[in-house]
């Protein structure tokens, strides 16, 4: 089935490690790097106080209990006491540290990345799944978080504790050292043969999961789709699928993970066994004391552990490196809309509006715009018209340059726009679409989202002059009711004319209707039409609209078809002509007689 194997679609795998992922990963550990130097020294203390009692340990079996020294026993016993309880408080202080670190880079990160997601065209929204970026601020960013921090530290004093045991051990005795050594080379060759698979499968656990999390999003806002069209089985059947392949592929990267600490235990158990034997031969020789050996024993346990822990943060390195490479991947994607270097502000905004050879395509299968030129004067409404596809809503797009010409200008008021900064083009444009979007929040903070220092006055009278002010006084609380995720309580026409409100409200210098009254009912329609009036008077407008009857008296009417202008003029003109408008505008006659 075509549309599983959608879903199922893989991001590339194949690439090799970025090491430019883990430089961009230090500059937000180097903010705290004296918070991280105090939790390592805190650390460092902690190790060492535990060190010292097998050493303790061993004044105690040679020395004092065969010389029935009670004193000096007991004065070891409270040393060894002295030992753990230091080292666990200075353990507990660095946990404390790394908390706040730990939670300080999440912030730092998800901030950051949330502020490049703002900034990307809306090419790289309509190339991707939303829910695989929704994955990537969230779950991502919480996975990598303890690796940047506890895992750097670990890492730096599970090196240093194996350093001190080292230390330790040759201190204690220098041959049984040599014999827990013997182990290392096996462990460095296990190591390297796991190290590889394990990326490879980790990295597709990442795939998989993000699949899923694309279906899930999707089907969630499409809910109503789904029971409309009973497609509840259907879904439930690819959901199915896409779990089991993150139920398989997360289960083949556990079991690597799973190798990793047997492997190293079943090596250390046989190095303590030599200890052991090695011990009893040369003890029986008279070379070595129950002491020593039980100390070297100590610390060959001792000396195991880092190694395995350092496998543990080896393994979680592993498992987290996929979700970093793609939250930096999120991150280093290139702004392809932005401010230019010389980039200066827009002056406020006359209306003219020009278009000096355009071309451009949304990818190299098909031009949608060539060689395109007109002139809009200040002040005039210009509607858009032509079949599904022939390029309108490509026209404002770019006059609001949500994209970038390929080849050409789009010039406001004789300033190209790729020329001014975005903000200062953007905030002096008011843009309808046809999908009315509602934010989470009260209807009120809808409408001042366009101007957030607007009075109530000034939001009720954006209201009345659209027709939304008589509906919204009608709801529970209001202005103030709360109109839940993406207006889930609101009927699609009363979005549209609440966006309206937040669009008279910004006071734009040019407008852009994108099918804007599209679900609204004629009755309605028609009682707007005087608020829309309103809104065109001394704006440059520009209007897209399904229903040819809401355009026929705008000072101009463009016909756009085969990637380009086929005809322009005024609706009596168009009409004269007798061509594609004509024809257009008489069927659409025919079809509602």
């Amino acid at each position: 089935m075509a549309e599983r194997n959608t879903y199922r679609k893989d991001e590339q795998l194949d690439e090799p490690f970025n090491i430019r992922h883990l430089l961009l990963a230090s500059s937000y550990i180097k903010k705290y790097i004296k918070k991280m130097g105090l939790a390592i020294l805190f650390s460092g203390i902690a190790g060492v106080m535990v060190l010292f009692a097998p050493m303790l340990v061993q004044k105690a079996l040679d020395e004092a209990i065969p010389q029935k020294n009670v004193r000096y026993l007991i004065v070891l016993v409270i040393l060894t006491a002295v030992a753990y309880v230091l080292s666990i408080i200075f353990a507990l202080l660095r946990s404390r540290i790394m908390v706040k670190v730990s939670q300080y880079i999440i912030y730092d990160i998800r901030k950051d990345l949330f502020a490049h997601l703002q900034k990307l065209s809306f090419k790289y929204y309509d190339d991707r799944p939303h829910g695989k970026i929704l994955i990537r601020v969230v779950n991502y960013v919480n996975s990598v978080s303890d690796m940047l921090s506890n895992g750097l530290i670990n890492v730096i004093l599970e090196i240093l504790n194996l350093v001190f045991i080292v230390v330790f051990m040759f201190i204690t005795d220098v041959q049984m050292s040599l014999v827990v050594l013997c182990g290392v080379p096996v462990l460095a060759v296990f190591m390297l043969v796991m190290k590889n698979k394990q990326r490879k499968a980790w990295r597709m656990v990442s795939n998989k999961n993000s699949n899923l999390n694309a279906y899930l999003q999707e089907n969630i806002v499409g809910a109503r789709i789904t029971q409309i069209f009973a497609r509840e089985n259907e879904n439930a059947e690819i959901f199915s699928g896409l779990a089991g392949d993150c139920r398989r592929t997360w289960m083949k990267a556990v079991s690597y993970n799973n190798a990793i600490w047997p492997g190293i235990d079943t090596i250390s158990v046989f190095i303590r066994a030599a200890i052991f034997i090695f011990g009893m031969v040369v003890f029986a020789s008279g070379g070595k004391t129950v002491g020593v050996i039980i100390a070297i024993s100590s610390y060959a346990a001792r000396f195991w552990q880092p190694i395995m822990n350092l496998g543990n943060i080896f393994n979680n390195v592993v498992n987290n490196m996929a979700y970093l490479e793609r939250i930096f991947e999120t991150m280093n994607e290139k702004v392809e809309v932005d401010d230019a270097p010389d980039a200066v502000e827009m002056p406020p905004i006359k209306g003219k509006v020009e278009f000096e050879n355009v071309s451009f395509s949304y990818d190299e299968s098909k031009e949608v715009l060539h060689n395109v030129s007109f002139t809009v004067e200040p002040g005039m409404s210009v509607a858009l018209v032509g079949p599904t596809g022939a390029g309108k809503s490509t026209v404002v797009n770019l006059i609001s340059r949500f994209y970038n010409v390929e080849k050409g200008r789009v010039l406001i008021d004789g300033q190209d726009i790729s020329k001014v900064t975005l903000h200062s083009l953007r905030s002096q444009m008011g843009i309808m679409m046809q999908d009315s979007f509602i934010f989470s929040g009260t209807i009120k903070d809808n409408i001042l989202y366009g101007k957030l220092d607007a009075t109530d006055e000034e939001i009720e009278r954006a209201s009345e002059k659209v027709c939304a002010d008589a509906f919204i006084k009608r709801m529970p609380d209001g202005y103030d009711t709360e109109v839940k995720e993406r207006g889930s309580l609101l009927s699609q026409g009363q979005k549209q004319l609440i966006s309206f409100a937040r669009t008279l409200l910004s006071d734009p210098s040019i407008l852009i209707l994108d099918e804007a009254t599209s679900s609204i009912d004629v009755q309605t329609e028609k009682a707007l039409q005087q608020g829309l009036n309103t809104m065109l008077q001394g704006r440059t407008s520009f209007i897209i609209a399904h229903r040819l009857s809401t355009i026929r008296n705008c000072d101009l009417i463009m016909y756009i078809d085969e990637g380009g202008i086929l005809e322009a003029g005024t609706h009596d003109q168009l009409m004269a002509e007798g061509g594609a408008y004509y024809h257009l505008y008489t069927a659409q006659l025919e079809d509602i007689a």
